[in-house]
C-alpha cells in the first residue's frame, strides 16, 4: 500500500462521539486518524461550518455538517444524543485546536455521558501545549487558565487569586484584550517573572517572544503589528525565594501590616529564628512588590 492510501485507509467507526482535535492555522497539522475519521462518521459537527468545509476540501472529504457553536450547543446536543443512539457516529470539531478546551463542545460530551453513550478523543493540536513547549520556562508545573474575565476589576481579582501559585500560568487572549491583559498581569504579579508571548501559532505571521513580564507592556505598544492575531499567554512561576522558608514568610508578611520595618523584623527573628538581614531583605522586597 503506498503513502496516500495509507493517508486513506478506513478506521472501524463505531456509534459514538468523536471528539477531534483540528489545525490551529497549517492546515497540514491534522493527523492521519483525524482525517480517517472525519471520513468515516456519518455527520460532523463545526463551531464554524464554513471554516471546517475549507479543511475538508483541502483534504477532499464530503460530509454532512452541523452547526454546533457556543450559542447553539445545548440544543444541537439533543440531536447528536440522539443520532448516536440510533446508531449513527459524531465527529464534534472546533476552529482550531482541541474541542471544548476553551472552545465549544462540553457541553455535547457531557449529553454523550449522561446518556451512557462513548466518547472518544482524536487528539491532535492545542495551541497551549504548542506554546508551552516552545516557551523554554522549567516551571515543573503548570496551570492552564484559559481566557481571563473580560472586565477589568473581575480579570485583576482573577490574576491577584493567582498570585500565590508556584506554577505557570497559561492564557488565551484575544487581539482587543491583549494589551489590557498584559498590563494587568505585569502589575498584579512579580515583574521579574517571565512571560512568553505566543502570536498565531502555526500561522503565516507566527511569533514567540519571551522577555521580562514588567517589560511585556512597553514592547506590545512598541508595534501595532505585536497587538494583532489570536494569543497564548505563558507566564512563569514567581520568582525563587532564598533563605526564608514558608513560616518566616507568613509571619514577617503578618507583622508588616501592623508594624513598621524594623520593628516587624525584629519581632520575625525572635519568633521564627529566621536571620535578621534576610528578613529585612525581604521586606524590602515585598515593599517594592506591593
Amino acid at each position: 500500500m503506498d503513502e496516500e492510501s495509507q493517508d486513506r485507509a478506513p478506521v472501524d467507526i463505531t456509534p459514538a462521539l468523536y471528539v477531534v482535535a483540528t489545525p490551529l492555522g497549517n492546515l497540514s497539522d491534522i493527523t492521519l486518524r483525524a482525517l480517517a475519521v472525519l471520513r468515516g462518521v456519518d455527520v460532523i459537527a463545526a463551531e464554524d461550518t464554513r471554516h471546517t468545509r475549507r479543511l475538508l476540501e483541502r483534504y477532499g472529504i464530503d460530509a454532512e455538517l452541523l452547526a454546533a457553536h457556543e450559542h447553539n450547543e445545548a440544543a444541537v446536543a439533543g440531536k447528536l444524543v440522539q443520532r448516536v443512539r440510533q446508531g449513527g457516529s459524531v465527529a464534534l470539531v472546533t476552529d482550531a485546536g482541541t474541542p471544548a478546551v476553551s472552545d465549544p463542545g462540553a457541553r455535547i460530551v457531557a449529553a454523550m455521558q449522561a446518556q451512557g453513550l462513548s466518547v472518544i478523543p482524536v487528539p491532535g493540536p492545542s495551541a497551549a501545549v504548542a506554546a508551552l513547549s516552545a516557551s523554554g520556562l522549567t516551571d515543573e508545573h503548570f496551570l492552564f487558565y484559559g481566557f481571563l474575565p473580560p472586565r477589568p476589576a473581575a480579570r485583576r481579582a482573577a490574576i491577584a487569586g493567582l498570585r500565590p501559585l508556584t506554577c505557570a500560568l497559561v492564557f488565551y487572549e484575544a487581539p482587543h484584550r491583549i494589551r489590557e491583559t498584559v498590563a494587568d498581569l505585569a502589575a498584579g504579579l512579580e515583574a521579574r517573572r517571565e512571560i512568553v508571548i505566543a502570536r498565531e501559532l502555526t500561522k503565516v505571521y507566527e511569533s514567540i517572544v519571551r522577555l521580562p513580564l514588567g517589560q511585556a507592556p512597553t514592547w506590545l505598544d512598541e508595534d501595532a503589528n505585536r497587538r494583532r492575531g489570536e494569543f497564548v499567554l505563558v507566564v512563569s512561576g514567581p520568582p525563587q525565594r532564598v533563605g526564608l522558608d514558608a513560616e518566616a514568610e507568613r509571619v514577617l508578611a503578618l507583622l508588616l501590616a501592623e508594624l513598621p520595618v524594623k520593628q516587624a523584623v525584629k519581632l520575625a527573628a525572635e519568633i521564627t529564628g529566621a536571620a535578621r538581614n534576610e528578613l529585612y531583605q525581604r521586606a524590602l522586597e515585598r515593599a517594592k512588590e506591593q
